[in-house]
């Protein structure tokens, strides 16, 4: 099956709550985990289970158990269908904002704040905060309202202060969006996520939010903090990672197939986003067994 790309992913909490928790098990009945990203940010706890992890451009393996926080619109990849046999994952997902669009500028938040901009490139933590916070996690799944709040809070402070995790997309890739701007960003990610094999153009997708291309262009970079061209380029980077990794293509197609129409050219960008060429990406994937 042909690897997918990116999806916007529309999250629901419940009626009345602004956090989104779900725990699930080997034994549930879900949807297949498939490569997406949302403005929520993401703690996701896995108690016992095994496979694979695909977050921005970062592919490694997991074995028995994982606690990661992934920030806002950074792609990434389920876990559910990788759990053992008495494995259980706690999934759990906010906006930045959903205590307020100034709650986490007060000086009492600075340490979560600062955890928050790490997130946006994703941070597994190491074994001593996985046993620390991972049961206070699931509890997550058993308290509502006011408590389920102030527990969230009393985890992100715990997170915030460990020492012992890995940043997992350094210097890597993510959509980074004022909230404020989300509609109108979304629409051009949607576009970007539906077009990105086919040239794009400047007139096209500034039509599409119905701005003028210059005013587009500063809208864009002030926005994001890239061109338009660099973020889709980025894009396709990131899809290509998908493809080297999941597919028998060879690098060429692999090229041509993420919507460059110039080998050397994706060769250039792919090494300045990866550090590495896509022949030693796929070679040094190959080498990972687990």
């Amino acid at each position: 099956m042909k690897p997918r790309k990116p999806t916007l992913e529309k999250v629901n909490p419940k009626f009345g709550s602004s956090i989104f928790v779900k725990k699930g098990t080997s034994q549930d009945i879900g949807t297949t985990p498939f490569w997406h990203f949302h403005p929520e940010i993401e703690l996701v706890y896995v108690d016992k289970g095994k496979g694979k992890r695909h977050i921005g451009n970062h592919l490694s393996y997991f074995d028995n158990s994982q606690l990661i926080l992934i920030g806002s619109n950074l792609p990434h990849y389920g876990f559910t269908d990788r759990l053992t046999q008495h494995g259980s994952e706690v999934l759990v997902q906010f906006k930045p904002e959903f205590l307020g669009n100034y709650f986490f500028d007060t000086p009492e938040m600075t340490s979560i704040n600062a955890l928050f901009r790490r997130s946006k490139n994703g941070i597994l933590f190491k074994p001593q905060t996985k046993r620390s916070v991972g049961k206070k996690i699931q509890k997550l799944n058993e308290v509502e309202g006011f408590e389920r709040v102030i527990l969230l809070l009393k985890i992100l402070y715990k997170l915030s202060k460990a020492k012992d995790y890995e940043i997992l997309n350094a210097d890597g890739f993510v959509f980074e969006t004022e909230m404020q701007d989300s509609a109108k960003i979304n629409i051009v990610y949607k576009h970007i996520n539906n077009n990105f094999q086919n040239h794009i153009s400047l007139d096209e997708i500034a039509d599409k939010v119905s701005m003028t291309v210059p005013a587009f262009c500063r809208y864009f970079k002030k926005s994001t903090g890239k061109t338009f061209t660099k973020l889709v380029n980025e894009y396709r980077i990131v899809h290509a990672t998908k493809l080297l990794s999941e597919s028998q293509m060879s690098i060429t197609d692999v090229a041509f197939e993420c919507g460059f129409n110039n080998f050397s050219h994706f060769n250039k960008l792919f090494k300045e986003f990866t550090g590495k060429s896509a022949s030693r990406y796929r070679g040094e994937l190959k080498q990972m067994v687990k």
